[in-house]
């Protein structure tokens, strides 16, 4: 049945763009990576509220997000259709905008992988700050997730037992297996491709090295006022390094010179480059 789209509410337009998407279900069988195919996943698309997802999609236990990864990964659901349908539901909006900004970039992603094929798996540009890992196996306390940080060994046993990690716990263990451990991003690349459902390589890879600095002018890393901020407390409460031990527990310029030999504004400007050059 044609929709009179001019003269229908939002309401109607979401629904039969819904019933549009329902009707392209195949039939045909999917991975069961994907938990249910394509009908589960436009039923999980219709769950998804998009109205807060700006303000929560960082929140690690909140998890205002849409949980579509898996589909988006095995082919079950386009990014097109997912932009369409949020866009035909929720209208333009702030959340919408971010929301598909976030496709973008998993677009974007894709993009890079096309143009640089598998050298996407080495480092794309050099670091811009010191690093010492070397590929090698991971420590038993990543690959058992008992490094004693709730923080990280919580995420960890959710990656092992369900095929998830929040994207927000994701860039905490990166920056923690690369900056604090200092672990080659390439056997944490693997840990995570090995388990995610989602596991992308394009995604997995250039987000891995975004957070090192090889695909980035400078690294991602944090401390525990941000794990508080974004897990409402909830890890540090049960941490028993909250009160004495936390390695994350300074200052971002503290952490910068700790963990990098340099000031937070060193690695604003570009990282080890600059940064051997102000010492000289």
């Amino acid at each position: 049945m044609k929709l009179e789209t001019n003269h229908a509410t939002r309401a109607e337009r979401a629904a039969y763009l819904a019933g549009a998407l329902e009707g392209l279900y195949s039939g045909e069988a999917v991975p069961a990576a994907t938990i249910g195919g394509r009908r589960a996943a436009i039923a999980r698309l219709r769950q998804f509220d998009v109205t807060r997802y700006g303000t929560t999609r960082n929140h690690v236990t909140k998890r205002g997000i849409s949980f579509l990864s898996p589909y988006i990964r095995h082919g079950v659901l386009a990014l097109a259709e997912i932009r369409d349908y949020i866009l035909t539901r929720f209208g333009a909006g702030r959340d919408t905008t971010k929301y598909i900004n976030e496709l973008a970039w998993r677009q974007f992603w894709q993009l890079v992988y096309a143009e640089y094929g598998n050298r996407i798996h080495q480092d794309i540009e050099p670091p811009k700050v010191p690093r010492n890992g070397t590929r090698r196996s991971l420590p038993d306390d990543i690959l058992q997730a008992t490094t004693g940080l709730v923080c990280m060994d919580e995420s960890l046993r959710e990656l092992y037992r369900e095929g998830y990690m929040h994207n927000h716990a994701r860039m905490w263990f990166a920056a923690y297996l690369q900056h604090w451990r200092g672990e080659d991003w390439r056997d944490g690349a693997e840990l995570f491709y090995t388990h995610l459902l989602d596991g992308d390589p394009a995604s997995n890879s250039l987000s891995w090295q975004w957070v090192g600095s090889t695909f980035s002018h400078k690294p991602y890393y944090f401390n525990r006022q941000n794990v508080e901020k974004f897990s409402d407390g909830e890890y540090c409460k049960r941490c028993p390094l909250a009160s004495g031990g936390c390695p994350f527990d300074a200052t971002y310029e503290q952490l910068a010179r700790d963990l990098f030999g340099m000031s937070q504004e060193e690695l604003e400007q570009g990282g080890q480059r600059r940064g051997q050059q102000s010492r000289r």
